[in-house]
Formats: structure tokens, sequence, C-alpha cells
């Protein structure tokens, strides 16, 4: 009886999901097989699903490429430098909103708009900003007796300002869950702290770091993977002008040889390496969480 039971909530169960079951396996697991079904293939037609010269020629091809060496090395670099910053920024601000400020809801709404924002309009935003003409930084520089910057179209700062970039549009979804974690902690924890006189920084790494360490390592892994997913913010900022080579990421990469070239097993070949270092990041941060969790309880 109780095996029927739980057969038919089973069955129940998985004709809700059915809907959304069907999404993922036609919009995500059929294009992830056939990317890497595509990815052997020294040719393919996509019009027929049809390859030639089956190996890993595309792969030897993509590794041996000095753009992707270029859009690795970017994408790590942009990667190393948001992640901890907007992270550290993030938790800052989520900490002085948590604390009842004057203007305190104001400011959270203010902090959220970039996420319901078009990352492209933020672009132009930030392109307007840094224009070497008419750019609202360099008049603030000139009115300083500065000399402007050519700053979109200097291949050295290409990177720099994509970082600032990402930070910046980083923000709003980070600060939204650090508030909701801060606002879960019991606030007893910090009264009892305060009877045993300890101040404010201990009471930070003691009580606040540890309370909202499952929330850190779930921010740390979500922010790598949308670091070396970066794409959007580099056609937003620079569009096809300025030092492009300069801030080419590995899905740009990835675009750029599937749209610009019509090379698609090499796309494809591409997009499986970053798969496979998205996934390999994301395993070595949860392991590492997951260690520091046990020696914390411990």
């Amino acid at each position: 009886m109780v095996g029927q039971n739980r057969t038919k909530t089973f069955l129940k169960a998985m004709l809700y999901m059915s809907p959304a079951l069907l999404v993922v396996l036609v919009f995500v697991v059929y294009p992830m097989f056939h990317t890497v079904r595509m990815s052997f293939f020294e040719e393919f037609n996509i019009f027929t699903y049809e390859g030639s010269g089956f190996g890993l020629e595309s792969y030897k091809a993509v590794l041996k490429d000095k753009t992707f060496h270029k859009a690795l090395q970017n994408t790590f670099v942009y990667a190393v430098v948001t992640v901890p910053v907007s992270i550290s920024i993030s938790l800052g601000i989520a900490l002085l909103l948590n604390k009842g400020i004057k203007g305190s809801k104001f400011f959270q709404t203010a902090y959220f708009l970039p996420y319901v924002t078009n990352a492209i309009a933020i672009g132009l935003a930030f392109r307007f900003i840094f224009h070497s003409e008419y750019g609202i930084l360099n008049k603030i520089i000139m009115f300083f007796g500065g000399s402007p910057e050519r700053w979109l179209n200097d291949p050295k700062l290409a990177m720099p300002i994509l970082c600032v970039f990402g930070i910046w549009s980083a923000q709003a979804f980070k600060i939204v869950i650090f508030l909701a974690g801060l606002q879960g902690i019991d606030p007893q924890l910090y009264q009892a702290a305060r009877v045993d006189e300890a101040g404010k920084f201990k009471q930070f790494i003691h009580i606040t770091i540890p309370q909202l360490a499952p929330i850190l390592a779930y921010q740390l892994v979500i922010a790598t993977i949308g670091a070396f997913k970066t794409y959007v913010e580099v056609v937003g900022l620079f569009g096809n002008d300025g030092p492009l080579h300069s801030a080419t990421t590995m899905v740009y990469y990835m675009f750029d040889q599937f749209y610009g070239f019509h090379d698609y097993t090499k796309a494809a070949a591409s997009g499986v390496i970053m798969f496979l270092l998205i996934m390999a990041f994301t395993l070595i941060q949860m392991r590492l969480s997951n260690r520091k969790a046990a020696d914390s309880q411990g």
C-alpha cells in the first residue's frame, strides 16, 4: 500500500514537472549534446546536421589559436578581479543598509535597479561616461586641468574599464542576497557578543561571516560562473569599436567563431572547453566551501 502511494506520488510529481522538464530537455540538454557532438567534427553543416572529419582537430585548432589564449587570459583576469571585489563591496553595502540608515529603502531600490536594467543599456551609459570626446569623465578631468584620455580606444585600458563595469553591474543581485542573509541572523547572537564586550570587528569575524558562509559560497560560485560567461558587458561597452581584441572573452570568442567566421566546430569546441573550466572551478569552490563549513562546525 505504501509502495503504491509512493508510485502515485512520483507519477503525479512527474506529471506536474513534465512541462518544465520538456523545456529543459529541448532548450538545454539537446543543445548541449549537439554542441559536444559538433565539436568532434572538422567541418559541420548546421542545415543538414552532418559533419565530416571526426576527431579532435577542432579542439587542437582552438588550443593553438592565439585569440583564444587572449580570450582565456582576459576571462581569468576578469574573474579574479571582479568576483572578490564585487562580493566585498556588495557585502559592505548590505551591512550599511542592514543597519537601517536613513533612506535605506531608497538605496535598496537604487542599488537593485541595475539588475532589472538591460546590460546593453547600462553599457551605453558607461560608453557615454568613458567616451573620448564628450564623455563625462574626461569633462571632469579637463575641468580640473587634466588631459583627456582615450578610455575606450586604448588597449591598455580596455580590461580595467571592463572590470569596473562588471563590478558595478554585479552589485545589485549580490546586495539583495547578502541583505536577506543578514536579516536572517539571530539578533541574540550579537546581544550575547556585546555582553561579552566583543567589538564590531570581532562580531563581524565570529558571527556575521560564519552565519553568511553558505551565502558567501553561493555568491562565489554564481559570480565565478557569471564572470566566465561575460559577453553582453563587452558588447554593451565596446560594441564593434575600440580595442575589442584586448577585451575579448571566451564567450565573445565563441560567438565570433560561430557568427563571424562561421567556424561552427571551432565554436562548439571552445564552448565545451569553457563548460569544462566552469565545472572544474565550481567543483573546487564547492569542495573548499564544504571543507571550511566542516572545519567551523568541528
